[in-house]
Protein backbone atom coordinates (compact mmCIF):
# COMPACT_ATOMS: atom_id res chain seq x y z
CA UNK A 1 0.00 0.00 0.00
CA UNK A 2 2.77 2.01 0.45
CA UNK A 3 4.64 1.70 -2.72
CA UNK A 4 0.90 2.41 -4.24
CA UNK A 5 0.41 5.62 -2.36
CA UNK A 6 4.32 6.33 -3.51
CA UNK A 7 3.33 6.23 -7.02
CA UNK A 8 0.07 8.48 -6.62
CA UNK A 9 2.61 11.36 -4.87
CA UNK A 10 5.06 10.90 -7.70
CA UNK A 11 2.36 11.26 -10.05
CA UNK A 12 1.03 14.05 -8.49
CA UNK A 13 4.36 16.07 -7.49
CA UNK A 14 5.61 15.55 -11.58
CA UNK A 15 2.27 17.25 -12.26
CA UNK A 16 2.58 20.02 -9.95
CA UNK A 17 5.92 20.81 -11.07
CA UNK A 18 4.83 20.53 -14.79
CA UNK A 19 0.81 21.64 -15.02
CA UNK A 20 0.89 22.42 -19.21
CA UNK A 21 -0.83 19.02 -19.19
CA UNK A 22 -3.50 19.72 -16.84
CA UNK A 23 -3.77 23.07 -17.88
CA UNK A 24 -3.65 21.81 -21.92
CA UNK A 25 -6.60 19.40 -20.93
CA UNK A 26 -9.08 22.23 -19.21
CA UNK A 27 -8.21 24.85 -21.66
CA UNK A 28 -9.50 22.83 -24.51
CA UNK A 29 -12.50 21.55 -22.02
CA UNK A 30 -13.47 25.52 -21.84
CA UNK A 31 -12.06 26.90 -25.16
CA UNK A 32 -14.24 24.37 -26.75
CA UNK A 33 -17.36 24.82 -25.02
CA UNK A 34 -16.89 28.88 -25.32
CA UNK A 35 -16.52 28.26 -29.29
CA UNK A 36 -19.52 26.07 -29.80
CA UNK A 37 -21.85 28.46 -30.03
CA UNK A 38 -20.46 30.75 -32.49
CA UNK A 39 -20.66 27.11 -34.41
CA UNK A 40 -24.53 26.62 -33.91
CA UNK A 41 -25.53 29.65 -32.85
CA UNK A 42 -26.44 31.72 -29.82
CA UNK A 43 -30.08 30.72 -29.61
CA UNK A 44 -30.54 29.77 -25.77
CA UNK A 45 -32.75 26.96 -26.63
CA UNK A 46 -30.84 25.05 -28.77
CA UNK A 47 -27.71 25.44 -26.46
CA UNK A 48 -29.70 23.97 -23.38
CA UNK A 49 -30.91 21.43 -25.60
CA UNK A 50 -27.54 19.98 -26.23
CA UNK A 51 -25.85 21.11 -23.79
CA UNK A 52 -25.30 18.19 -21.43
CA UNK A 53 -24.17 15.78 -24.86
CA UNK A 54 -21.55 19.03 -26.00
CA UNK A 55 -20.17 18.95 -22.20
CA UNK A 56 -19.40 15.25 -22.13
CA UNK A 57 -18.07 14.71 -25.71
CA UNK A 58 -15.82 17.71 -24.52
CA UNK A 59 -14.71 16.07 -21.73
CA UNK A 60 -13.86 12.67 -23.92
CA UNK A 61 -12.00 14.93 -26.17
CA UNK A 62 -9.99 16.81 -23.58
CA UNK A 63 -8.99 13.67 -21.87
CA UNK A 64 -7.90 12.08 -24.76
CA UNK A 65 -5.42 14.58 -24.85
CA UNK A 66 -3.36 13.36 -21.99
CA UNK A 67 -3.70 9.50 -22.06
CA UNK A 68 -0.77 9.05 -24.41
CA UNK A 69 1.53 9.97 -21.77
CA UNK A 70 0.36 7.99 -18.92
CA UNK A 71 3.22 5.65 -19.39
CA UNK A 72 5.11 7.15 -21.66
CA UNK A 73 7.21 9.13 -19.77
CA UNK A 74 8.15 6.13 -17.36
CA UNK A 75 8.93 4.07 -20.38
CA UNK A 76 11.50 6.61 -21.83
CA UNK A 77 13.61 6.99 -18.81
CA UNK A 78 13.53 3.82 -17.46
CA UNK A 79 11.13 4.24 -14.65
CA UNK A 80 8.49 1.61 -16.29
CA UNK A 81 11.70 -1.15 -15.99
CA UNK A 82 11.75 -0.42 -12.00
CA UNK A 83 8.24 -0.76 -11.96
CA UNK A 84 8.45 -4.16 -13.47
CA UNK A 85 10.82 -5.19 -10.95
CA UNK A 86 9.36 -3.95 -8.01
CA UNK A 87 7.78 -6.15 -5.41
CA UNK A 88 4.26 -3.77 -5.12
CA UNK A 89 1.77 -5.66 -7.58
CA UNK A 90 1.69 -4.35 -11.07
CA UNK A 91 -1.50 -3.93 -11.28
CA UNK A 92 -1.86 -1.99 -8.21
CA UNK A 93 0.57 0.14 -9.71
CA UNK A 94 -1.65 0.79 -12.96
CA UNK A 95 -4.66 1.32 -10.54
CA UNK A 96 -2.44 3.94 -8.54
CA UNK A 97 -1.61 5.96 -11.60
CA UNK A 98 -4.86 5.52 -13.37
CA UNK A 99 -6.25 7.30 -10.06
CA UNK A 100 -3.12 10.23 -10.40
CA UNK A 101 -4.06 10.46 -13.78
CA UNK A 102 -7.47 11.59 -12.61
CA UNK A 103 -6.93 13.71 -9.83
CA UNK A 104 -4.99 15.49 -12.65
CA UNK A 105 -7.20 15.86 -15.40
CA UNK A 106 -10.70 14.24 -13.99
CA UNK A 107 -11.22 16.40 -11.27
CA UNK A 108 -9.99 19.50 -13.30
CA UNK A 109 -12.76 18.43 -15.44
CA UNK A 110 -15.45 18.55 -12.79
CA UNK A 111 -14.08 21.97 -11.53
CA UNK A 112 -14.73 23.44 -14.76
CA UNK A 113 -17.53 21.75 -15.94
CA UNK A 114 -19.76 24.57 -14.17
CA UNK A 115 -17.90 27.38 -16.36
CA UNK A 116 -18.74 25.51 -19.66
CA UNK A 117 -22.32 24.37 -18.42
CA UNK A 118 -22.84 28.69 -17.90
CA UNK A 119 -21.26 28.82 -21.79
CA UNK A 120 -23.78 26.38 -23.10
CA UNK A 121 -26.87 27.82 -21.24
CA UNK A 122 -27.53 24.27 -19.59
CA UNK A 123 -30.49 24.42 -17.20
CA UNK A 124 -29.54 24.95 -13.31
CA UNK A 125 -31.44 22.34 -12.50
CA UNK A 126 -29.28 19.87 -13.98
CA UNK A 127 -26.13 20.84 -12.36
CA UNK A 128 -26.20 18.69 -9.21
CA UNK A 129 -26.94 15.89 -11.37
CA UNK A 130 -24.06 16.76 -14.30
CA UNK A 131 -21.84 16.99 -11.30
CA UNK A 132 -22.62 13.46 -9.94
CA UNK A 133 -21.91 11.99 -12.94
CA UNK A 134 -19.02 13.43 -14.15
CA UNK A 135 -17.61 12.35 -10.67
CA UNK A 136 -18.78 8.88 -11.55
CA UNK A 137 -18.10 8.73 -15.21
CA UNK A 138 -14.30 10.22 -15.54
CA UNK A 139 -12.66 7.29 -13.06
CA UNK A 140 -14.15 5.19 -15.73
CA UNK A 141 -12.61 7.64 -18.49
CA UNK A 142 -9.24 7.12 -16.79
CA UNK A 143 -8.74 3.38 -16.02
CA UNK A 144 -10.17 3.03 -19.72
CA UNK A 145 -7.34 5.46 -21.14
CA UNK A 146 -5.10 3.75 -18.84
CA UNK A 147 -5.55 0.46 -21.18
CA UNK A 148 -5.49 2.09 -24.29
CA UNK A 149 -2.35 3.71 -23.32
CA UNK A 150 -0.39 0.50 -21.87
CA UNK A 151 -1.88 -0.94 -25.34
CA UNK A 152 -0.02 1.43 -27.58
CA UNK A 153 2.81 1.95 -25.22
CA UNK A 154 5.73 2.07 -27.44
CA UNK A 155 4.01 1.28 -30.78
CA UNK A 156 4.47 3.61 -34.01
CA UNK A 157 1.66 6.17 -34.13
CA UNK A 158 0.63 5.24 -30.63
CA UNK A 159 -1.28 8.88 -30.44
CA UNK A 160 -3.18 7.59 -33.25
CA UNK A 161 -4.26 4.29 -32.33
CA UNK A 162 -4.92 5.33 -28.65
CA UNK A 163 -8.29 7.34 -30.01
CA UNK A 164 -9.44 4.36 -31.75
CA UNK A 165 -8.86 2.23 -29.18
CA UNK A 166 -10.20 4.59 -26.42
CA UNK A 167 -13.25 6.02 -27.88
CA UNK A 168 -15.82 2.82 -28.58
CA UNK A 169 -15.31 2.00 -25.20
CA UNK A 170 -15.99 5.81 -23.39
CA UNK A 171 -19.34 5.59 -25.41
CA UNK A 172 -21.27 3.63 -22.40
CA UNK A 173 -20.11 5.95 -19.98
CA UNK A 174 -20.70 9.44 -22.59
CA UNK A 175 -24.85 7.72 -23.44
CA UNK A 176 -25.49 6.89 -19.40
CA UNK A 177 -23.85 10.41 -17.95
CA UNK A 178 -26.08 12.31 -20.49
CA UNK A 179 -28.95 10.41 -20.20
CA UNK A 180 -28.72 11.26 -16.21
CA UNK A 181 -28.30 14.98 -16.74
CA UNK A 182 -30.93 15.00 -19.15
CA UNK A 183 -33.31 13.01 -16.53
CA UNK A 184 -32.65 15.66 -14.52
CA UNK A 185 -33.71 18.42 -16.44
CA UNK A 186 -37.23 17.12 -17.02
CA UNK A 187 -37.78 16.42 -13.77
CA UNK A 188 -37.41 12.48 -13.65
CA UNK A 189 -34.86 10.10 -10.93
CA UNK A 190 -31.32 10.74 -12.30
CA UNK A 191 -30.36 7.68 -9.75
CA UNK A 192 -31.29 4.42 -12.20
CA UNK A 193 -28.60 6.20 -15.08
CA UNK A 194 -26.00 7.08 -11.93
CA UNK A 195 -26.25 3.22 -10.69
CA UNK A 196 -25.25 1.98 -13.96
CA UNK A 197 -22.08 4.95 -14.03
CA UNK A 198 -21.40 3.43 -10.81
CA UNK A 199 -21.57 -0.07 -11.86
CA UNK A 200 -19.24 0.69 -15.19
CA UNK A 201 -16.77 2.34 -12.90
CA UNK A 202 -16.50 -0.59 -10.58
CA UNK A 203 -16.11 -3.05 -13.29
CA UNK A 204 -13.69 -0.60 -15.10
CA UNK A 205 -11.56 -1.30 -12.13
CA UNK A 206 -10.23 -4.71 -12.01
CA UNK A 207 -10.44 -5.07 -15.91
CA UNK A 208 -7.73 -1.72 -16.09
CA UNK A 209 -5.62 -3.44 -13.20
CA UNK A 210 -5.09 -6.43 -15.48
CA UNK A 211 -5.04 -5.83 -18.95
CA UNK A 212 -3.11 -2.98 -18.52
CA UNK A 213 -0.33 -5.03 -16.28
CA UNK A 214 -0.26 -7.43 -19.13
CA UNK A 215 0.06 -4.85 -21.58
CA UNK A 216 2.80 -3.45 -19.60
CA UNK A 217 4.11 -6.50 -19.36
CA UNK A 218 4.04 -7.53 -23.21
CA UNK A 219 5.89 -3.89 -23.72
CA UNK A 220 8.53 -4.84 -21.85
CA UNK A 221 9.57 -8.30 -23.30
Amino acid sequence: MNALRAVVMRDLRLAWRSPQETLTVVGFFVLAAVLFPFGVGPEPQLLARVASGVIWTMAVLAALLSFERLFQFDHEDGTLDLILLAPAPLEGTVLAKCLAHWLTTGVPLIVASPIAAVMLNFPPEGLPALLAALALGTPSLSLIGGIGAALTLGARRGGVLLPLLAIPLFVPVVVFGVAATEAAIAGLPARPHLLLLAAILAGSVPVAAIAGAAALRQSAE
